[in-house]
């Protein structure tokens, strides 16, 4: 009799653990694989014809891409915007965060994707660079992510692990805030290694996975058989190194996505891939290598190749595969799609972005902005509605065209002009009034605190 209650009690106990067990996986993974400095048409799927980029476009077809995602000119406000579903000014960072004055950055107190999701029972984890602050409030434990590894700076040398800019050279290598040494391993090897004992050790969890890889930002460091591969096909410098460093990028994706199929965990995780900003023209970044193709710009601008990103999601099963939108998005959108996706209940008020399910289900859905969108970044503007974009104070850091002190207000038709080649502002006074009264408005709800 008693041992009858006792295989009971353990029958019981099973189909408990069990239940448990299936009603968190109810709850599906969610990984953001952010990019860094990824040029506009910077994939195979996209449109680059000398790329080879074979595990982002796998990852394209299996979801939904986007074929006009924006999001912030450079780094830091990005990532403010990803994490906060807020503009970089609501976020409290429009420009990037400082090395040398660690009072900027994100404030500690902004709510984030990680916060919300932790507060869903989730595991959270960032892994790669974080470009967000200094201060202890500003860190990623700080900010609602469980774990942490990675770099704090805007970017490091991939072997040594040190920020080299004007010195003094500093290593920036951590661990759930702690200086962590690992003198010549590969860094983006590291943040796989990272990732993949993250995901074992939280697979019979939902977890959060922030993947901010720190490629093909500047120093370009790809795999030799890269750089040999693109001189072999008579890519020409500065294109071969960027080039090798993007198909490494590609490579390091591939064994991220494998290692989630390996898992198991493939049908119950929604996988986000986007760059944050368009490619870099600076000096480190050998003055180019990525390309926007047609688009006129390129980081740190607000024209098209500077804000205009490539962006996909993929949830097998659960949304449409192999589909192209050309609705108008932004990486504030990501926030309250991914709590609606999850089913995790957000006031939708209190963020600049908007759900993207409407659009993703269905193709012919209106974009989400009906009412119009705007970036400040310095001195440079933008107010967007439909088709129509004025750029306040335009700057081009592609060298594209040339702009004279005529073109201090720039009006374009991206539907007819999308290279931005063409101002329309004489010709068309009154829309350039309602763009620069919608961005006098916007910025007067987006002043920076």
């Amino acid at each position: 009799m008693k041992s009858n209650q006792h295989f009971r009690k353990i029958i019981f106990a099973f189909f408990l653990l069990l239940t448990t067990f299936l009603q968190a996986q109810k709850k599906p993974n969610v990984i953001i694989i952010y990019s860094d400095d990824q040029g506009a048409i910077d994939l195979n799927c996209y449109g680059s014809k000398d790329l080879v980029t074979p595990n982002i476009d796998k990852l394209a077809k299996s979801g939904t891409m986007f074929t006009q995602f924006y999001a912030s000119p450079v780094c830091s406000p990005s990532r403010a915007s990803l994490l906060t579903g807020l503009t970089p000014q609501r976020a409290g960072l429009a420009g990037n965060a400082s090395e040398a004055n660690d009072a900027v950055g994100m404030p500690g107190d902004r709510y984030t994707m990680a916060e919300m999701f932790k507060g869903a029972g989730y595991q959270t984890a960032h892994i790669g660079k974080w470009h967000l602050g200094y201060k202890p409030e500003m860190s990623p434990n700080a900010q609602g992510f469980d774990y942490s590894f990675g770099h704090m700076v805007g970017c490091i040398d991939n072997y040594s692990h040190f920020f080299y800019w004007a010195g003094p050279n500093k290593h920036d290598l951590y661990r759930n805030g702690k200086e962590v040494f690992y003198p010549g391993e590969y860094f983006p090897d590291l943040m796989l290694k990272e990732a993949g004992q993250f995901m074992e050790k939280n697979k019979q969890n939902p977890f959060f996975l922030y993947f901010a890889i720190n490629m093909p930002h500047y120093p370009y460091q790809g795999d030799p058989k890269w750089l040999e591969y693109y001189r072999a096909k008579g890519v020409t410098y500065p294109r071969d190194l960027y080039a090798a460093f993007v198909s490494t990028l590609d490579d390091k994706i591939g064994l991220l996505l494998k290692k989630v199929k390996d898992l198991g965990l493939s049908e119950n995780t929604i996988i986000i891939f986007q760059s944050d900003n368009g490619y870099s023209t600076e000096e480190r970044a050998h003055f180019g290598g990525g390309s926007a193709g047609i688009y006129r710009g390129a980081k740190a601008c607000l024209f098209e190749g500077g804000i205009r990103v490539p962006s996909m999601i993929s949830w097998p099963g659960k949304i449409p595969s192999n589909q192209v939108r050309d609705q108008f998005a932004v990486n504030t959108d990501w926030f309250p799609t991914l709590a609606e996706l999850c089913k995790i209940k957000i006031d939708n008020n209190n963020f600049d972005g908007k759900s993207l399910l409407p659009v993703i289900k269905n193709s012919t859905t209106a974009t989400a902005h009906l009412d119009g969108y705007c970036w400040g970044f310095k001195k440079m503007w933008v107010a967007r509605k439909g088709k129509w974009k004025l750029l306040g104070n335009p700057v081009d850091t592609s060298n594209k065209g040339e702009l004279t002190e005529n073109d201090t207000l720039f009006l374009v038709d991206l539907e007819s002009d999308p290279g931005e080649k063409t101002n329309l502002a004489s010709k068309y006074p009154d829309i350039v009034m309602a763009l620069k009264k919608q961005y006098q408005e916007w910025e007067n709800h987006n002043k920076p605190n």
